[in-house]
Parts: C-alpha cells; structure tokens; sequence
C-alpha cells in the first residue's frame, strides 16, 4: 500500500494554486495575539469592524438546565430543510458569532437552512470549560427545539479553527449523554485536536498563547474535552475535515482523520494544495472551491437525513 499526500488531493484545484501562493505571500501568515496586552488590541479591532456590519440576525439567549448562552439565528427564506449549529472560530480567545453573519446568512440561503451561532464565553476571562460548556448548551437546547422552532430535526454542527474543535468536543459530549443520533454530520475547517503538545502535531503549536489562555488552569491537556485527539473516536456522525498543506494544522488534521477512521467513523478528508490556516475566507479560487465542497457536503448529508 502506497500513501502520499498528493493522493489525498483532488487533482482539480491545481488550477487555483499559483493564486494561492500569491495571495498567500501578500497577505502574510495568520498570526494570533502572543499576549494580554495585544490580545486587547486585536478584541478593539475586531469590535469595530463588527460595529459596521449589518445583519438580520435574530440574537436570544437559550436556556437548558440553568445554563445560559446567547445564539445569533439566520434563516433562509424559504421553509428550512434543516439547521446547522456554526461555532465560530479566533483561538478560544477572539471572535465572535456577530463576526460570521455574512458568511452564515449566505450558507442559510444556500441550503435552505438555519444557522445558529453561539457566543461562547472567551479566554483568559473564561477558560476552559466554560467554551465547550456553551457549545453543549446550545446543541441541547437545538435538540429539544429545533423540531417546533424551526420545523425540522435535521442538525448538523460546522467549526471553523477553535470551533472545529469545540464542534468535536460537542460531539463527543452529545455522544456521552447518547444524544448524538440526531447530529446528521460535522463539517470541520482546520480545528485543533491536540493542545496537550505531546504529539509529534501538537508540538508544532505548544508554545502559543492561545492554548495557555485557553487550557493553562487545565490538570491533564490530554483530556478528550481539551485534546479531542486522545478522545474516544466510536459512534460519532459522519465528519468532513477541511485544511490546506501550508497550514500548521495539516498533521494534527491528518492524525485527528486517521484516528476517526480507525475508529470505524464516516470521515471525509479534503486537503486543499497551497492553502494557509483560514484560507476559506479569503479571495481565491482554492478558498471559492473548498466553501462549494462544504456546502454540497451538507447539503448532501441534510438531504439523506430523515425528519
């Protein structure tokens, strides 16, 4: 048996990757806040271009044994066939759900589904697990009423980044409580699967910052609800996985896939050629043909659905 990486590639998107590499070598890498301080700086930033936008996004605050969190709701205007919980992404300690409603609201109309968004709480102020806490939230409350809310039962989760792994420790959390069946699927876009930098991937991240915000009171990082890497990978949804080879996270997506597959699950890998961490917003082909395969992805997945 032969394994290599360009066999994992879809020969098709070689036409998107001189652009990539252009687009790539202008815009610089991703770099997330090494510190409080600029940690402040960039939350400023990002709360003024948030202030600009207009959305018709329905804010709430849901609800479930005491536990509270505000959810942004988008509809599409049709009779949804289904609704996808996003979780946004930003390091565990950046973002918002406000910051995605332009790119949620075009995935509602698209689908013919709703998107709901969760406002997590945010590191260093709340670390873990006050994140993957309020993600669980907001999936039970979905699965006890997107039926009379929305009229479908049909519930995928979509992450992109941090969210991708928070929509992996939703996961495994619902599947704990045996509540899983209902989740249709999971489209993941570059998450991190492993915090604890113990593996050969998680070494290539452990000095960040993020993860210190995020899991430094933590006692084991190698706990499924930090690390979903070392988690118990059976009897979960079927799962798309999104990266690019120029992103630092390709080996832990690879690892998180291979893992997820040897566990007997649906795992759908796509590797786009060229592509940095969070390529999917920006300007390209490669990111314009990586949002076109997620979204038949889940359309497929809602359409096969019963309910």
């Amino acid at each position: 048996m032969r394994v290599g990486l360009n066999a994992l590639i879809d020969p098709g998107l070689d036409a998107h990757v001189e652009e990539c590499r252009r687009e790539r070598a202008t815009s610089g890498g991703v770099r997330g806040p090494s510190g409080p301080e600029e940690l402040q700086a960039f939350r400023a930033k990002q709360a003024a271009a948030a202030a600009c936008s207009e959305t018709s996004a329905v804010e709430q605050t849901v609800d479930v044994a005491g536990r509270r969190v505000p959810v942004r709701i988008l509809t599409p205007d049709t009779t949804p066939r289904g609704v996808l919980l996003d979780i946004h992404g930003g390091g565990f300690y950046l973002g918002s759900a406000a910051q995605a409603d332009a790119r949620n609201q075009q995935l509602a109309d698209a689908l013919g589904i709703v998107v709901v968004s969760v406002d997590y709480r945010l590191a260093p102020e709340h670390p873990w697990p006050a994140a993957p806490d309020d993600c669980e939230t907001a999936a039970l409350w979905l699965l006890d009423q997107a039926e009379s809310r929305f009229g479908t039962s049909r519930l995928a989760l979509g992450g992109f980044s941090a969210g991708a792994t928070l929509a992996m420790t939703t996961l495994l959390r619902l599947r704990d409580r045996g509540l899983v069946d209902p989740v249709v699927g999971a489209a993941l876009q570059f998450g991190t699967y492993d915090l604890s930098g113990l593996t050969p991937a998680g070494r290539l991240i452990a000095d960040e910052y993020f993860i210190e915000a995020y899991a430094g009171r933590a006692p084991d990082r190698t706990a499924s609800d930090i690390s979903p890497i070392y988690g118990d990978l059976r009897g979960l949804p079927p799962v798309l996985m999104v990266v690019g080879t120029a992103d630092i996270l390709l080996e832990d997506n690879l690892a998180m896939a291979g893992r997820i597959a040897a566990a007997g699950g649906d795992v759908d890998l796509r590797i786009y050629p060229e592509a940095p961490h969070g390529f999917t917003t920006r300007p390209t082909g490669m990111a314009s043909a990586a949002r076109h395969d997620i979204r038949r992805w889940l359309a497929g997945r809602i359409a096969a659905a019963p309910g």
